[in-house]
């Protein structure tokens, strides 16, 4: 397929990497305002713009990785060059229904969420859409599920999703980040009390997706009578450490919805 991204920050620059390395034969280009940041892409093969309807009539998919604020400003620009296009879009905010207002009926309003793991093959991109629009959808989820994983949700819960997924790779970090601090205070460098943090985090959620189970099974594998993990897990449990996660996450969503 031919994938035309507009918007050549943190999160289509991600999403230009992974479908150059884990999604095969498809053409990418990418633009943005000013280039110089994003011209090395070029040397994965992806091409690069600074006009938003660069080869834009012959693209299978356009997607939309902006800011709500410059929303109409690119619509205006593409509009007049496209129609029968998939438009994809990452806006935060954005509905399908307005969007679809905005790009007319000849063209196809997807919505999705994916984060910056995408250039890793590792994003959790969620993907929502009208029924009618569901055929045309496939393809959208099928380019996604090359970049990790890419369930399909109801749009009711994008919000959600954006906190879930996009705002969760930071707090997944900042777990990372206060493991690595303790392993200082146990006596590694930091270096070495990363990587092992980062691994560790890495293996329990492979465990997880490739078991399917819930993680409090997996958790007892590890825990045993009188043994130092299920001390760590209670201390840290006296401390809040669940629910002030969820308090985050929550107060994530509510920041979203104004």
């Amino acid at each position: 397929m031919k994938i035309h991204i507009i918007g050549g920050g943190n999160l289509g620059v991600a999403i230009a990497k992974g479908l150059s390395k884990f999604s095969q034969g498809n053409q990418i280009t990418i633009t943005r305002r000013n280039t110089a940041s994003i011209v090395y892409l070029e040397q994965l093969g992806v091409t690069v713009s600074s006009d938003n309807t660069y080869g834009i009539q012959e693209a299978d998919i356009v997607i939309l990785t902006i800011k709500p604020y410059q929303v109409d400003t690119v619509l205006a620009e593409i509009l007049p060059t496209i129609t029968n296009k998939v438009v994809a879009s990452a806006v935060s905010g954005l509905s399908i229904e307005n969007l679809q207002n905005k790009i007319g009926a000849s063209n196809s309003a997807i919505r999705i969420m994916p984060n910056i793991a995408s250039q890793f093959g590792a994003s959790a991109t969620c993907i929502a859409f009208h029924e009618k629009d569901k055929e045309k959808a496939q393809n959208v989820v099928a380019l996604f599920k090359d970049l990790g994983t890419a369930p399909i949700i109801d749009e009711k819960l994008m919000d959600a999703a954006t906190v879930l997924a996009a705002s969760g790779t930071a707090f997944a970090l900042r777990y990372i980040r206060a493991s690595m601090q303790a392993g200082i205070e146990i006596g590694f460098d930091w270096q070495t009390a990363l990587a092992i943090s980062a691994q560790t985090v890495k293996g329990a959620a492979e465990m997880v997706m490739e078991e399917q189970v819930h993680p409090e099974q997996l958790i007892d594998r590890v825990t045993t009578p009188q043994g130092c993990t299920i001390a760590g897990l209670n201390e840290m449990e006296m401390h809040g450490f669940s629910s002030s996660l969820i308090r985050g996450i929550k107060t994530s969503l509510k920041q979203i919805k104004g």
